[in-house]
């Protein structure tokens, strides 16, 4: 009984032992094959870099071609691999198929976010280094990869949002145009006086020579508030100076409106006491 349990035991280790020697060669010639076609895919990678920014292809599409052609070419790698194993080709279209399918299912956000890149990279709603404000958060144009879009935050952080959400929803982009107009709400005192008011502001903005004489600068009451008369102060400039201008202009504007001797007003309320016996 002993004799034949060693019997069995060798027959056994002697099959596995030929099966190793059998695939071993398949298994070898397939690691190397993944070593030297993730290296190739990443070299081809680099190199269609290089040619797109030589040809000085738009950032927003060559972030985009480079990236599909890493996926694709990765994908590639894996099936010969696959085939070096042994897998019938058949076998593999079979599996590859419904691995798709069940993939397509399971990943119906990802297919989309796809799609609104493929729109996004046609329609060109931003590009890259735009500044856009959407899903309630806003920044500059980072990169737009397959999937998701980067942006960086004024405060240096990085937003990554879906592709999917950026093309079926609403994004304001700031960078589009060349020429940007700032609408400022200045609120006087009743007891101040509206036309020096008004020929304050307009020196304010006239003498600064970032802000643009065409259209001309205009200042009009926009409200009769509680506390306050609100002036509204427009004028335009080229979208790279907007905020430098504002932040200058609305300095200026608390300073010389005080020296004019227009004041600027809090909230207040007045109480009045009546005494009754």
């Amino acid at each position: 009984m002993e004799e034949i349990n060693i019997n069995y035991i060798t027959e056994t280790i002697e099959h596995f032992g030929r099966q190793i020697i059998t695939f071993l060669p398949g298994v070898v010639a397939a690691i190397v094959t993944l070593i030297v076609g993730l290296w190739l895919a990443n070299v081809l990678t680099k190199r269609v870099r290089v040619i797109l920014e030589r040809r000085k292809v738009d950032p927003t599409i060559r972030g985009f071609v480079i990236n599909l052609i890493s996926v694709v070419l990765k994908v590639l790698v894996f099936v010969i691999v696959i085939t070096e194993l042994g897998v019938e080709t058949t076998s593999l279209a079979a599996l590859i198929g419904a691995a798709g399918l069940a993939i397509g299912l399971s990943l119906q956000g990802s297919l989309s976010n796809f799609a609104g890149g493929v729109l996004i990279l046609l329609m060109k709603p931003f590009r890259v280094d735009d500044f856009i404000e959407a899903q309630g958060v806003s920044g500059t144009i980072k990169e737009i990869s397959i999937f998701y879009t980067h942006l960086i935050t004024i405060n240096n952080q990085r937003i990554v949002i879906p592709n999917g959400q950026l093309s079926n929803n609403k994004v304001i982009n700031f960078s589009s145009e060349d020429t940007r107009r700032n609408n400022m709400i200045i609120g006087i005192s009743y007891d101040s006086n509206i036309g020096v008011a008004r020929e304050t502001l307009l020196k304010i903005v006239n003498e600064h020579d970032k802000i643009l004489s065409e259209p001309a600068p205009e200042v009009f009451v926009n409200e009769l508030a509680d506390s306050s008369v609100n002036l509204s102060l427009r004028f335009w400039t080229k979208t790279d100076d907007f905020w430098p201008t504002h932040f200058f202009v609305l300095e200026q504007a608390k300073l010389q409106l005080e020296q004019a001797g227009c004041s600027i007003p809090f909230p207040q309320r007045d109480v009045h006491l009546y005494k009754t016996e």
